[in-house]
């Protein structure tokens, strides 16, 4: 098994080349191996990637167009708690129709377009009440983790209201900048089997230092050629967001990667992407401060000196 150690950038060096040097190292040396989905791909395991995030810097890829108000969109969604699909597809958000879609042609037969399915889950809410929902995933672990209480003679009561993980990871950094708990996690093993997709990024540290905000994800599989590029962008929006309702600077991101892969089929992005060179250096801007962490909208953000070389497609492992 090949050992990466990519934990430093080097001086002057452009913040997304230690990104395309893993995405070589994987494609010409990472382990072949089958995964779940039958696509097969090359992987290494236990990688470390930092961001700096001071002036508003942002690690937007530049080598492909990252569509980021698209991850800004999943990412508030995520804080709302909502797990169906129906809030994304009408802001046009595709990210996660391929599950629920998946599943309505296994289950019915039927082979319907993308297009035709989003629009149906969008005009009949009995049909995406039925099929759009994913499952416990993600935000609902984060504000809502299910809370239990004793019920007498050894059962328990599970309560309406769960736990708000953000929430208290806010006042925590708050009241307690210091601690070594400002954790939040999607990971419940008691619910894993009724998610759509178990978390990827699952894991979240915060780190209060000089008045300023680091974070840290492990995210214990990463799809590099695709989903590493929201990945990284959310984490950076989470911690923007979190650092300002905490009234602190943001520090760095520090991404962690378990099983970090590159998909057989993905040869042409891979290809076309290492071809490229990285430049610029992009922004992001928060235009205002609400209330709290889940008051923000899309027009909260501002992404600037952003000019990415064009998008490059390919197929999502279902």
């Amino acid at each position: 098994m090949m050992k990466l150690e990519i934990d430093r950038l080097i001086p002057g060096q452009h913040y997304e080349q230690q990104y395309l040097d893993l995405m070589r190292q994987i494609w010409t040396h990472g382990d072949e191996r089958i995964d779940r989905t039958g696509v097969g791909t090359r992987a290494v395991f236990g990688v470390t990637m930092r961001f700096d995030l001071a002036e508003d810097a942002v690690p937007l890829l530049t080598t492909k167009r990252v569509f980021w108000k698209t991850a800004t969109r999943e990412m508030l969604w995520f804080l709302t708690g909502d797990t169906n699909i129906r809030e994304l597809v009408k802001q046009k958000v595709h990210i996660w129709t391929d599950w629920p879609l998946d599943k309505y042609r296994k289950e019915t037969g039927e082979d319907i377009d993308r297009d035709i399915f989003e629009q149906r889950i969008i005009d009949d809410e009995a049909f995406a009440l039925r099929w759009g929902d994913l499952g416990p995933v993600y935000g609902k672990q984060w504000v809502d983790w299910p809370r239990y209480t004793p019920a007498g003679e050894g059962l328990f009561r599970r309560e309406e209201k769960g736990i708000n993980q953000i929430a208290a990871l806010i006042e925590g950094i708050r009241k307690n900048p210091g601690s070594r708990r400002h954790i939040f996690t999607g990971w419940n093993v008691a619910e894993l089997d009724q998610m759509a997709l178990p978390p990827c990024h699952k894991t979240y540290q915060f780190y209060v230092s000089g008045g300023k905000l680091s974070g840290l994800l492990y995210q214990r599989s990463c799809d590099l050629g695709l989903g590493f590029a929201f990945n990284v962008f959310s984490a950076a929006l989470l911690i923007r967001m979190i650092a300002q309702q905490c009234d602190l600077e943001p520090g760095e991101l520090v991404w962690n990667g378990g099983d970090v892969h590159l998909y057989l089929n993905h040869a042409d992005l891979v290809e076309e992407q290492l071809a490229r060179k990285p430049s610029g250096a992009p922004k992001l801007k928060i235009l205002r401060k609400p209330e709290s962490v889940f008051d923000y909208d899309i027009g909260d953000f501002e992404v600037q000196d952003y000019f990415p070389q064009s998008h490059i497609s390919a197929p999502v492992a279902v």
